[in-house]
């Protein structure tokens, strides 16, 4: 273990050496995460491009499912990155990984639509996110390794930190990127091909950071591994084999990667979904406040990998978890509050009650087989909460006045649709898309402002944190597997998940259960594994000082 300590204190880099580190990998994984992005913030297009279904619920999770699928390849994507990065190294290794991943985002933009070839189009674009899902496993390890080993103990969290930002950078990207092409081009345009130029600039973007990259040297301390014959013969096994090291992985699963990524994807794709579709905001609107929010509040991931230096990097994560735990619900109910008011007055004065025989709702089917399941069907294709019981007849009662379904065509799902939101706009419910006011929007990016901060406090010194906790000669694998399972499975699926609870349930807000109850867990695995204290390397001590 003795070599493993004298590998972290390598010769300390040069300022202008530190500069071009970060500058070079926190680019390339802006760029990377824009690509894995867009495909999010594009979600409302590609589900009608490539995934027709004739229900707009559907559709959204269709669209979902692919994004899950990308994530789901990760941990794979990981193992194998991972394994070249400890054998190989790190910078070649991401190399590969930002190449693969642009020139399968293009992909996505030069697939021809359903309508043009059926059912191929859907597939080859669940291949490209395949593809994507793999190239990201092996990103994010290699970037924050690669800046955590060329930076000083006493600024590794700091320096990260421009890591963790990026990965809302690409995020923010993605939105300004989509902003600007809606803006020089007229909205048929935009429908009709336009959206596809965000996809296929991804070639731009290899191209830039290709040239950044090739500009790096290798590790310090990988070099320092391969100089001395220390590199690993089978990083992936020994990730498995090595003493402690099964426990340092659980921990950092279930206690680090679970919890901070469904409070990222939470507060930033949740939340534009959510004023997009639940809120029926105007779509620039909603983007334009999600992307301003997110560009200030990437500063949080460096203010709290800075202070993590010198607090440690559990006390962060454990506050940021605990707020998160108490503020979740109040800030998406004072986001629903704000986003659309006169839809909020309408649920509190004529909420929907729906009462009858089999209404067992599926939303991953075309048309429901019953009557009650058809009716809860059209009104989530409304985004109308409402409140479910069992009732021998079928009723609809907006606020107490029944509505009369003798004379709901049944057969005709686009008439059913067109009649159901008349009835409820007799009720004050208003279907139009609404823009926010000023100080509307200010409100609500504000309470974005507080997600991201806690999205910060749990994200922010994370980078620093798994590289301390694994041996340099399997560090690169042994970090990655966890956070890619951690963020693939449980931040990957959790729109898919929590729209589906979402449309199951008639209830807006239902969806957020999923990231509370992650978090709960992630806080439990936290407190029970990780110790306090200021940050330590992984060295002779490494089992007590990473885990309990």
């Amino acid at each position: 273990m003795a070599k493993a300590v004298q590998h972290s204190q390598a010769r300390e880099p040069s300022a202008s050496d530190i500069r071009l580190v970060i500058a070079a990998s926190s680019m390339g994984t802006v760029f990377e995460w824009y690509d894995f992005f867009i495909y999010g913030t594009l979600s409302a297009v590609i589900g009608k491009t490539f995934f027709p279904a004739g229900n707009v619920t559907l559709e959204t999770l269709l669209v979902w499912v692919g994004f899950a699928v990308g994530f789901g390849f990760r941990p794979l994507g990981a193992a194998l990155f991972g394994f070249l990065g400890d054998r190989l190294g790190r910078k070649y290794t991401f190399l590969v990984t930002v190449t693969l991943m642009g020139i399968a985002t293009a992909g996505v933009g030069l697939t021809p639509s359903a309508a043009s070839i059926g059912m191929a189009a859907p597939a080859i674009v669940l291949l490209l996110r395949v593809l994507q899902g793999l190239a990201l496993g092996g990103e994010y390890g290699g970037a924050a390794i690669y800046v955590s080993e060329h930076s000083p103990p006493h600024r590794r969290g700091f320096h990260t930190g421009f890591i963790q930002a990026s990965v809302v950078g690409g995020f923010v990207l993605s939105l300004i990127v989509v902003l600007s092409c809606k803006a020089v081009m007229s909205a048929a345009t935009w429908e009709a091909w336009g959206w596809r130029l965000p996809f296929v600039l991804s070639i731009v973007l290899l191209g830039v950071s290709l040239w950044m990259r090739l500009q790096l040297s290798e590790s310090p301390v990988f070099k320092a591994m391969r100089e001395e014959g220390e590199v690993s013969g089978n990083p992936f096994k020994e990730s498995f084999t090595y003493p402690g090291n099964r426990k340092r992985i659980f921990i950092a699963l279930f206690g680090i990667a679970a919890g901070l990524t469904v409070i990222w994807y939470t507060a930033m794709f949740s939340a534009l979904s959510f004023l997009r579709s639940a809120m029926r905001m105007e779509d620039t609107s909603a983007e334009l406040i999600v992307g301003i929010s997110a560009a200030l509040g990437m500063v949080f991931f460096v203010i709290f990998g800075s202070l993590s230096d010198r607090v440690g990097r559990k006390q962060p994560i454990v506050m940021g978890y605990v707020l998160t735990l108490l503020l979740l619900f109040p800030s998406f109910w004072a986001i629903g509050a704000y986003a659309n008011p006169g839809l909020a007055n309408a649920a509190e004065q004529a909420p929907v009650f729906v009462s009858g025989p089999n209404c067992s709702y599926n939303p991953f089917r075309s048309e429901q087989s019953t009557p009650c399941a058809r009716l809860l069907g059209d009104l989530a294709g409304t985004g109308v909460s409402y409140q479910l019981t069992a009732a021998p007849e079928l009723k609809i009662l907006v606020g107490e006045r029944p509505l009369p379904l003798e004379q709901y065509p049944w057969a005709d799902k686009a008439a059913r649709g067109k009649m159901l939101q008349h009835w409820l706009a007799q009720s004050g419910y208003d279907f139009a898309k609404v823009r926010p006011g000023i100080g509307e929007a200010l409100i609500i990016g504000s309470v974005l402002l507080v997600l991201m901060a806690l999205s910060g406090a749990t994200y922010g010194p994370v980078a620093a944190l798994l590289s301390e906790m694994f041996p340099p000669r399997i560090r690169y694998s042994s970090m990655s597997i966890p956070y890619h399972i951690g963020t693939g499975y449980f931040g990957g699926f959790l729109p898919l998940i929590s729209s589906y609870m979402v449309a199951s349930s008639g209830n807006p807000y239902q969806g957020l259960w999923y990231t509370w109850g992650v978090v709960a867990l992630a806080l439990v695995v936290s407190l029970w594994g990780l110790r306090g204290g200021p940050p330590r390397d992984y060295g002779d001590h490494a089992k007590s000082s990473w885990v309990s």
